[in-house]
């Protein structure tokens, strides 16, 4: 029985991080009003290249202006914390 890991998994042991951007933006039709977009994947900070590359890809395809664009990022997966404990503990 083979076993395989996630895409997911493997990144976050490469260092990337959940990552959740609101992207505001104009709607096309009506410029005056303001719409949202949740975008949420694994990237790299602080640089973020996986968003910067859907950014891109925004700006040149879609019609929507970007008005504004909040991050939020936490590594799922990171180095554990350890500290030394004097004393002896039993178990029964």
């Amino acid at each position: 029985m083979a076993s395989t890991v996630s895409r997911e998994f493997r990144l976050q042991m490469n260092g990337y991080g959940l990552t959740t951007a609101e992207i505001h933006y104009h709607l096309p039709d009506h410029p005056s009003l303001l719409q949202l977009y949740v975008w949420q994947d694994y990237d790299l900070a602080p640089d973020f290249p996986g968003l910067r590359g859907f950014l891109g890809f925004w700006e040149r395809e879609l019609a929507g202006a970007l008005h504004s664009v909040r991050v939020a990022h936490h590594r799922l997966i990171r180095p554990s914390e350890w500290r030394v404990v004097d004393g002896i503990i039993a178990i029964h």
